[in-house]
Parts: structure tokens; C-alpha cells; sequence
């Protein structure tokens, strides 16, 4: 470790955190390879015509993702509300000044009750509205078709983790297109296996959201992508089409560096060509270490827990509070406490969770000795 490294967060007076709690915002996010610091690093020696890059890295990641277009943007969340703006707008350049005043356009979003979740804020701050349908259960065709109208813009629909949704995806995509609406997929942390990530551009959505993230990218960006058109229009809202267009685009405060983009285009080219098998058997070694590092500890289970519809694979450790005298929320505010900072998850009461996706190697040897010297307190 280098001395820029010990000291980076030191000299601020922030604590270095060892992350086993997952691809968390509030943490800072993702580890970039060594490949993506490099390019970022190269980026920044050179200047570069905004719009140009914007362009071409938009097609290289359209392309990996079986897009038709696609924008790098600050964030999944940055991508959904662009995303918004544009179908609202297309580039008519007097409706993208009228943002976030909607009056004569169309700017309801059809969400089902059992999808609604904190993120689809972002839905909204261009000044769209959401109408919800059906209740936390699902929701019916009768339900959907009942809240599509002439103000209807978008069905959104949330493919992270679960879906909760009790229609298909292919059902609320025609649905929507019957009504000469688009479809809009928030797929923020879909992108393995390769198939899963490249489904909903294949499948027909008009728009789908990533975190860049999820895939090797800085915590700060993610990919729009989907239809020409509408992806086109987004861009009509982009914090270069202010500049360069002078059309008073809602999404001048979604700024980007240059550095970041080239990131997340080598992020997400590794991501395709990389060997996956080796990456899930490495990080099932780090669960591995510690398992071994809790074996024959009391008064606790654990096991390794690879995720199916996540990249957060896990050690789960289910304790006995009563025995140990603590929950699983004591224990996590005690890693965090100790030094180094340990992060990780409480599931609930008695269960803690240790996501090693983040650790870097030898980290997870830490993780497992603090923990059990804790548990045996």
C-alpha cells in the first residue's frame, strides 16, 4: 500500500472502511480494476470535443448491450430521469425549455403498487407523475389497461433483484405500446449473467437504466440506452446539448468528466470479455476464508450464499443473540466501530450478512479474525 494510499481519507479525517457490505452508494460504490484507473488516467491528459465523446462512447456501449443507442450518464438514477425528460419532450426544443412545467404533455408514469420503492423518485423530478395501480400483491391486465390514457408517457417497470411484479414484463410491454406509450426498465443491477443484462434491449423496452457500478464502473455514472429515438431525445436534455445547443436542457446539472465516461466504456467492455467463472470462483475463496475463520465459533450458523439474481455474493450468519448477549446489529455497529471499519449487512434481527464482492485480497481474512474475536467476547 502506498503512502497516498494510508492517507488518502486520513489526512481528512475520514475512516478507510473495508467493504463486506456490497456495491453500496453510501460507501462510494465499486472498486475500479487497475485497467479502468489506467484509461481514466490517460482520458485526463487529454482534452476532448464533449459532444464527440458523448456520441462515440454511447454507440460502443450500445453495442455491447444490444441497443439501438445508448448515453453515458451520472448515475442509473441520472439515466431514468433523463430518460423521462426526453420522452416527455422528444427534441422539441421549446418543450425542453417548458421542464419540469409539464402542461400539454403527456407526463403520467403507470407503476404497479408492488414496484414502488425509493428510486422511483427520480421518475418524477422532471415533473412527470406517477399513478400507481394494483396493490402490494400485483397488479391486472383490467388494473393497467384502466390507468393508460391519453396523459399516459410510460409504464415503468423495476427488474433489480426480485421483480414483484405479478405481470411479465412482455405483458406491460404491449400493454404500453398499445397505448403508444413506452416502457421504461429500471435494471439498475441487472447485468449478470450476460443474457440477463442484454434481455429487456432484446426483448423490446424502450428504455433501460444501469448503474455503471454494478459492472467495474465509477460509483458516479450509468448507461441509458434503448430506442434511437428516444435516446436521442435524453440526450436533448444532456448537460452538453445546454452547452453546445443552447435549448436550456433539464439535465445541465448531470455533469460527467471525460475521465468517467472512458471509464465506463472499459468498465463495460472487460465486463463482456471477462472470464465470469473465475470471478464467482474467486470471490466464493473469499467466503471460503471465512467460513474457516468462524468454524466452531458459538452460537452462530454460517454459510455461504451466492446470489442468483444479484452480484452480491455472501457469507449469511445467522446468530444467537440471546446466547451471545448481542444482535446482529450490535455486531455490524461493532465492526464499524473497530479498526479498520468493517461494513457490512444486517438482515435482520439475528442475522448479519458479509457480501465479499468489494474485499480486496486479504481483506477477507481480517473480516473473518475480527469477527470471530467479537463473537467470542
Amino acid at each position: 500500500m502506498s503512502n497516498v494510499e494510508r492517507t488518502v481519507y486520513t489526512q481528512l479525517g475520514v475512516r478507510p472502511v473495508i467493504n463486506a457490505a456490497g456495491s453500496k452508494t453510501v460507501l462510494g460504490g465499486s472498486r475500479v480494476s487497475p485497467e479502468v484507473q489506467a484509461v481514466s488516467a490517460a482520458a485526463n491528459r487529454h482534452y476532448v470535443v464533449m459532444e464527440e465523446l458523448q456520441r462515440q462512447s454511447g454507440a460502443a456501449v450500445a453495442r455491447l448491450v444490444h441497443a439501438d443507442k445508448a448515453l453515458v450518464t451520472p448515475g442509473c438514477a441520472a439515466a431514468m430521469t433523463l430518460g423521462v425528460a426526453g420522452l416527455m419532450t422528444r427534441n422539441d426544443p421549446a418543450r425542453i425549455a417548458q421542464l419540469p412545467d409539464t402542461t400539454g404533455l403527456r407526463d403520467e408514469i403507470v407503476i404497479q403498487k408492488c414496484q414502488r420503492y425509493s428510486y422511483d423518485r427520480a421518475l418524477t423530478l422532471c415533473g412527470a407523475k406517477l399513478v400507481e395501480v394494483g396493490d402490494a400483491d400485483g397488479a391486472s391486465v383490467a388494473e393497467v389497461k384502466a390507468a393508460l390514457t391519453d396523459k399516459t408517457l410510460a409504464i415503468h417497470y423495476l427488474a433489480v433483484g426480485h421483480p414483484r411484479s405479478s405481470l411479465p414484463f412482455e405483458t406491460l410491454r404491449d400493454l404500453a405500446h398499445g397505448q403508444g406509450a413506452a416502457v421504461l426498465v429500471d435494471a439498475a443491477s441487472v447485468v449478470y449473467p450476460l443474457d440477463d443484462m442484454t434481455f429487456y434491449n432484446r426483448a423490446g423496452a424502450d428504455l433501460v437504466c444501469y448503474g455503471a457500478k454494478y459492472f467495474g464502473g465509477y460509483n458516479g455514472t450509468g448507461v441509458l440506452c434503448g430506442k434511437a429515438d428516444l435516446v436521442d431525445a435524453a440526450v436533448s436534455h444532456s448537460f452538453i446539448s445546454f452547452e453546445t445547443r443552447q435549448n436550456r436542457a433539464f439535465g445541465r446539472p448531470f455533469k460527467l468528466d471525460r475521465q468517467d465516461i472512458a471509464g465506463v466504456v472499459t468498465a463495460l467492455t472487460q465486463w463482456f470479455a471477462m472470464d465470469h467463472e473465475e470471478r464467482l470462483a474467486d470471490l466464493e475463496r473469499k467466503g471460503q476464508i471465512l467460513l474457516h475463520a468462524l468454524r466452531g465459533a458459538a452460537s452462530i450458523q454460517a454459510e455461504w450464499a451466492p446470489s442468483a439474481n444479484t452480484i452480491n455474493h455472501a457469507v449469511r450468519i445467522r446468530l444467537d443473540a440471546e446466547a451471545l448477549g448481542r444482535s446482529a446489529r450490535a455486531v455490524e455497529a461493532e465492526l464499524m466501530a473497530g479498526e479498520p471499519a468493517i461494513a457490512s449487512v444486517v438482515a435482520a434481527d439475528d442475522e448479519l450478512i458479509l457480501i465479499v464482492n468489494q474485499l480486496y485480497a486479504g481483506e477477507a481474512e481480517i473480516v473473518g479474525q475480527r469477527l470471530r474475536a467479537i463473537l467470542a467476547r
